[in-house]
């Protein structure tokens, strides 16, 4: 299950944490926990999570979850930056050099940690260069804060300068079937520079989960194209060709997702949103998956790229702090 990404040994499959949290605190906190001590003893050690997933609420959960185990038996991610609202909207984003020590300050605190493994911002701001916010960054890896650098949802010439301040460690983009963007540009780019990516949205948020119907509500997913009126029946049309594959694999439609995903490269590392120990314990199974060449096309074949109804998650764009239209 390991895998050396530019020169870090980190697991093939990482968990997501921000599920685990909301502004309703709908999720259950036990069970949580128990996910992110599952995905430890099983050698998952990628921990992933942002300081404003519930106003760092779910730092404080993983703070919590950590404790009894080596700090080097987690290898925890976090994201910095984004503005919230009091309903938990994002309407801003400040990755100001002034501010990145911070919100770092803010998070060791919660984490009850002496430093941070991956430190990036949430987004970039078109009205702050990244070599500005890197640079910030690399003073705290410098003090030791900070152990590597990544970034999120960027373009390739935006990854080009931000390497050239500090080395960056690893990209999170989103990737899934329904969603293959990254394999134009950001993919060639971070091979070439010797970065690896991590993959979220790796199920389509849930449309990949194989539980999916098109009576299902979850207001999480209603700003997603993919999920519209008029595109839902036919996304759950491809889902069920791709269900065939599955079946006839003896696997869930998920296992068969990540597998796919699995099979691209060991640069590339999808994140679970699990929240419950049985369905982590049903995504790891994609880890024992073997893909053929033939079953790789089939699976391509059933989910075409041109036959993709809307889009996937919303790309949001910032300058001078505040959404850019």
């Amino acid at each position: 299950m390991e895998d050396q990404k530019n020169g870090l040994e980190i697991s093939r499959l990482g968990l997501g944490c921000g599920r685990m949290s909301n502004a309703t605190g709908a999720a259950d906190r036990k069970d949580s926990i128990a996910t992110i001590h599952a995905a430890l003893d099983a050698g998952i050690s990628f921990i992933n999570t942002a300081d404003f997933y519930s106003s760092g609420h779910n730092e404080m959960l993983i703070g919590e979850a950590l404790k009894g185990y080596r700090r080097e038996q987690a290898y925890i991610s976090v994201k910095f930056g984004g503005l919230l609202a009091p309903n938990g909207s994002m309407y801003g984003l400040d990755v100001r050099p002034l501010t990145v020590k911070n919100y770092l300050t803010y998070t060791l605190k919660r984490l009850n940690l002496d430093y941070i493994d991956l430190y990036q911002p949430a987004r970039i701001d078109l009205g702050i260069p990244v070599e500005e916010t890197i640079g910030a960054i690399s003073d705290m890896v410098k003090a030791g804060y900070v152990r590597h650098i990544g970034l999120t949802q960027v373009g390739a010439e935006t990854i080009r300068k931000a390497q050239a301040v500090h080395p960056i460690a690893l990209v999170e983009s989103e990737y899934s079937l329904f969603n293959r963007k990254i394999e134009k540009d950001i993919l060639p780019t971070t091979r070439e520079l010797g970065i690896g990516v991590v993959a979220f949205g790796a199920l389509a948020h849930g449309l990949l989960g194989g539980n999916w119907s098109k009576d299902k509500v979850d207001v999480n997913n209603a700003r997603i194209p993919l999920y519209f009126k008029e595109n839902i029946d036919h996304n759950l049309s491809l889902v069920e060709a791709l269900r065939e594959i599955a079946v006839e694999k003896q696997i869930t439609v998920s296992q068969l997702a990540l597998a796919w995903m699995l099979s691209k490269g060991e640069d590339i590392m999808p994140l679970v949103g699990a929240r419950r120990v049985t369905q982590l314990q049903e995504s790891m199974k994609s880890l024992e998956v073997k893909l053929s060449d033939h079953d790789i096309k089939s699976i391509e074949e059933a989910i075409p790229e041109h036959a993709i109804a809307g889009g996937s998650f919303p790309e949001l764009h910032f300058k001078n702090g505040v959404i850019a239209h």
